[in-house]
């Protein structure tokens, strides 16, 4: 092992990574569009004339309801910016590199949290 492959991981790591991130980078996708359709699907329903306690209180479910759907969906979208950036970190040959710390993230914190450019040891630090 040379002094380099210290500091990175190899080719064929950074390929199980990639494949990793590309099935997460996918299931959040297809989650990201299915709570758009709902949302889309909400924002269809019907406006009756006819106002009633029963229709208010369906209304203000309905609010919560779509509130809620917009922050998982404002939370996904981040999620899938945060696994794009770490498929150009993959390309890079610079994923896995704590941007603090300058080691390599052990294996098992990526493959749990693959979109992560932190150790243990540096987000403990920061707390």
């Amino acid at each position: 092992m040379n002094k380099d492959e210290n500091l990175r991981y190899s080719d064929q790591e950074l390929l199980e990574f990639e494949d990793i991130i590309s099935q997460k980078l996918n299931a959040a996708r297809k989650e990201l569009a299915y709570i758009k359709e709902s949302l889309t699907k909400k924002n269809d329903s019907g406006i009756e004339g006819t106002v009633s306690n029963s229709k208010m209180l369906e209304d203000g479910a309905d609010t919560a309801e779509k509130e809620s759907l917009n922050q998982l969906a404002a939370r996904l979208q981040k999620f899938i910016n945060q696994l794009e950036l770490a498929l150009v970190r993959v390309k890079n040959k610079t994923y896995g590199i704590c941007i603090d710390t300058g080691k390599l993230i052990p294996k098992e914190r990526l493959r749990a949290v693959p979109h992560t450019q932190h150790s243990i040891e540096a987000k403990m630090a920061k707390k």
